[in-house]
């Protein structure tokens, strides 16, 4: 994906730090103090615009949303959807999801959502995806015991790796939807891309899994 360089993006998020969270690693292991309450916490790992956490937040404001993107110059786009709904349940971090320990502590995280993540084919680059097994034991790591992964795609390959790595790693499967969009799910929320995806007659894979006893990151 070729980004649009907006040179002003990391002023307005600066702008901004009640949605955008400046020095987000102070937080870590009190992130209930940062929304003042102590209701579960979910993560999106690559928010892109903002559109699914966003709608997410509006539905569900009895559960905390954060939304995690690299490029400042895409979330500033979920920003503006923050400032114009002024959701209180909502936060962004401008930073590497390869990082995530260093701004969140064991048990902090209820849940992660991978929403069309880049499938990086190329089979060097296995270790960008953000369903390998390193990526799985950093989630582990934050989330709290039991926690889950939901993931959606319309990339086949990416979901038949997915669902190997998750196996591997010893996920408990609970849900798996081959054509998300036929079955009987209830609570769908689209992001922009599956908007786009699937108005182009794209399939839209979609599974849940869990952390358990069995997990390769226990002890």
């Amino acid at each position: 994906m070729r980004l649009r360089n907006k040179p002003w993006a990391k002023d307005k998020i600066e702008e901004y730090p009640q949605y955008a969270v400046p020095n987000p690693e102070l937080n870590k292991g009190k992130w209930d103090e940062v929304f003042g309450n102590n209701n579960p916490l979910h993560i999106e790992v690559g928010t892109g615009k903002g559109r699914f956490i966003t709608e997410m937040a509006k539905a569900h404001p009895d559960i905390n949303y954060m939304g995690i993107e690299l490029y400042d110059s895409v979330i500033v786009a979920a920003l503006d959807r923050l400032i114009e709904a002024e959701l209180p349940n909502v936060k962004l971090l401008n930073v590497n999801a390869a990082e995530l320990e260093k701004y969140f502590a064991k048990n902090d995280v209820d849940r992660v959502y991978l929403n069309f993540s880049d499938p990086w084919p190329k089979t060097r680059h296995e270790k960008r995806r953000l369903t390998y097994k390193d990526f799985l034991k950093s989630y582990e790591n934050i989330l709290v015991d039991g926690g889950e992964i939901h993931f959606k795609t319309d990339n086949q390959g990416l979901f038949e790796y997915s669902l190997m790595s998750f196996s591997e790693y010893g996920l408990l499967l609970k849900f798996l939807s081959l054509d998300l969009h036929k079955s009987d799910f209830e609570g769908n929320i689209m992001t922009e891309y599956e908007q786009k995806f699937s108005e182009m007659g794209n399939l839209i894979y979609r599974c849940e899994v869990k952390y358990t006893n069995d997990s390769k990151g226990q002890s």
